[in-house]
């Protein structure tokens, strides 16, 4: 009687393969603005007390000098200190508003997550709350930025503070550059007041996509300026390298800038070689950069070379 064959010794076990719309979503997920970041709100509380209290402190001091001659510089000062008053109650709900949103978009984190807190903010909040609406269009965004356009776009900025408003238009130029509609993205950057924000993180993050904006229009020099103010190895900044480095990366491509431009590529791959495919499957990308960045995720070996070659 023959020798029983051996049982053979199972093989490891074969990776799923992932779908291209599989990839494509964990792109998205891998790119998008942290949630930390992108729910902060563009008031810094501390700064406008500060600020107030100064100005006020002042013209107390100026209205009492004068009341030896006249009562009516007391009467504008105390006029001004209710203002300052009723705007501080207006700034401290804000913010404690920014919060409580805040801590929605953090329970986000899971498809599950995000229907929740959708169905939260579409029941709980009225539709003409901006900071509702704000958050659900960055929750929208990620399975739908077509959606996301169309709540961020009922927002009347003429009726909104600046900041609120440079947010918006913000998040607005993102999902046009993410769609290639960089024309739109383009106009809207080209409105906001970058040296207003007062939250570092918040200015890096207007930067980074006003500079891709202009990088990927023409203004590759101004861009590349832009953003040599910001460092994105800053520990403090770790929230916004992969925005601040993909900047970088159309920002030098624009400026004619390759070398620059394949550095940042590499900074991105060290963080993880898929971000490349941004570059690789985004529309209207400069073509050396595209070519650049699907030779680094074809040795990277993070995506199969088949599907690199069908996205270009």
């Amino acid at each position: 009687m023959p020798d029983a064959k051996p049982d053979s010794q199972p093989g490891p076990p074969k990776k799923k393969k992932r779908s291209a719309a599989a990839i494509q979503r964990e792109l998205r997920d891998l790119a998008k603005p942290s949630q930390d970041a992108a729910e902060r709100p563009p008031v810094d509380l501390k700064k406008v007390v500060v600020r107030v209290g100064a100005i006020l402190a002042v013209v107390w001091l100026v209205a009492l000098a004068l009341a030896h001659w006249s009562i009516i510089p007391v009467i504008v000062a105390a006029g001004l200190t209710v203002l300052g008053a009723v705007a501080g109650v207006w700034i401290v709900r804000y913010v404690n508003r920014s919060r409580e949103l805040g801590a929605i978009l953090r329970g986000a984190d899971t498809e599950e997550g995000r229907k929740e807190a959708l169905k939260k903010l579409e029941t709980d909040y009225k539709k003409s709350d901006v900071q509702a609406a704000i958050a659900r269009a960055q929750l929208e965004m990620q399975e739908d930025p077509r959606k996301a356009l169309a709540t961020l776009e009922s927002i009347d900025l003429a009726k909104q503070i600046a900041p609120v408003a440079d947010q918006v238009r913000c998040t607005r130029a993102t999902i046009h550059l993410q769609l290639g509609e960089l024309p739109e993205a383009r106009a809207l950057v080209d409105k906001m007041e970058l040296g207003k924000q007062q939250e570092p993180k918040t200015r890096a993050m207007f930067a980074a996509v006003a500079a891709e904006a202009w990088g990927r229009t023409g203004q590759g020099k101004k861009a590349v300026e832009l953003l040599e103010v910001f460092n994105p190895e800053d520990p403090d900044m770790s929230e916004m390298r992969v925005q601040m480095w993909r900047a970088r990366a159309f920002a030098y491509a624009g400026a004619g800038d390759m070398k620059g431009a394949g550095r940042a590529l590499k900074k991105l791959t060290e963080m993880s070689p898929q971000l490349l495919g941004m570059f690789v499957g985004a529309k209207k990308v400069h073509p050396m950069l595209q070519q650049e960045a699907k030779q680094l995720l074809m040795r990277s070996g993070a995506v199969p070379r088949k599907m690199v070659r069908q996205k270009l």
